[in-house]
């Protein structure tokens, strides 16, 4: 059996057909690994949580929801362009079980096609988080980031973190951030993203982000920087996850970007996986004895 891979995600309630997507191609594309999937929330009701759990037993997956306490935000900056769920993935150390000493955190909006394993295993050096910035010549918003962040490092993208939780309790501080978010509040143009950014950078191991978190807006880019290598059977071939980044989105109506019919796909495979009586579909074959693309 494979290493068990912890996840991470944080989200409400209206982001949960995204979750069951992207956790359905990590099953599929890590046939036989175990994950136990931890959920920060603050108010997902019962009844809700309860099916996901059931849906997910279906993956072999299990559902670990923890409701986050108001109480560690009492002082914390929180508005409607701050909200308290902004701080979960930088507090996690905090807020998941003591006994997790790392988790790879995933955001909803992402397909993984390749296995985590490599990266689930990975020598963080010493770092409090490995994460991607989405950098080449043709990318001109990872300089102006760093450029209005006054920063040296690459412009991370926080929608893909694996995190040292055991280094993460002793080196960050709630107040810290707290602290850093009144100072600076107007200045953040995505909130978490920007306090990753500017506080820790430098402890963040960089991973590639053709492999790790590949922007889907972004294949022409790819291809170029590559010299033509990246193309769709190398991406299909080599990369693990697939970011769709932005506001637009696979799963509304008119999306025209080059990935939109490979997540439907997975959509239709989510269907045919967690919920195959509502889908009208039949239950779906063993993938754990199956080829799968």
């Amino acid at each position: 059996m494979k290493d068990a891979i912890d996840l991470l995600v944080s989200l409400d309630q209206n982001y949960l057909p995204q979750l069951r997507v992207m956790l359905t191609s990590v099953y599929l594309n890590d046939p036989g690994t175990p994950c136990r999937v931890y959920l920060l929330h603050s108010g997902i009701p019962a009844p809700v949580l309860e099916q996901l759990r059931q849906e997910l037993a279906r993956l072999d997956f299990t559902l670990h929801p923890i409701p986050v306490d108001d109480a560690l935000f009492q002082d914390a900056p929180v508005m409607q362009q701050y909200p308290k769920e902004m701080y979960y993935r930088l507090l996690a150390g905090q807020l998941l079980p003591e006994e997790l000493d790392r988790v790879l955190y995933l955001d909803p909006d992402i397909l993984v096609i390749n296995s985590l394993q490599p990266l689930w295993q990975a020598d963080m050096e010493g770092c409090l988080f490995a994460a991607a910035a989405h950098t080449g010549l043709t990318e001109l918003a990872n300089n102006v980031n760093r450029l209005r962040l006054g920063t040296e490092q690459n412009y991370y993208n926080s929608g893909v973190l694996l995190i040292d939780l055991a280094r993460c309790r002793q080196e960050i501080v709630p107040e810290d951030i707290f602290a850093f978010v009144r100072a600076h509040g107007p200045e953040l143009l995505l909130p978490d993203q920007d306090i990753l950014n500017a506080m820790y950078a430098d402890r963040i191991l960089a991973l590639d982000d053709v492999i790790w978190n590949y922007d889907a807006r972004n294949y022409r880019n790819y291809l170029m920087r590559s010299y033509g290598e990246a193309d769709l059977p190398w991406v299909t071939a080599h990369t693990a996850i697939l970011h769709f980044c932005g506001r637009e989105k696979p799963w509304k109506p008119h999306y025209r970007r080059r990935f939109g019919v490979l997540y439907l796909h997975y959509m239709q495979l989510t269907a045919r996986l967690l919920a195959p009586d509502e889908a009208g579909l039949p239950d779906a074959p063993d993938f754990d004895q199956t080829e799968t693309a």
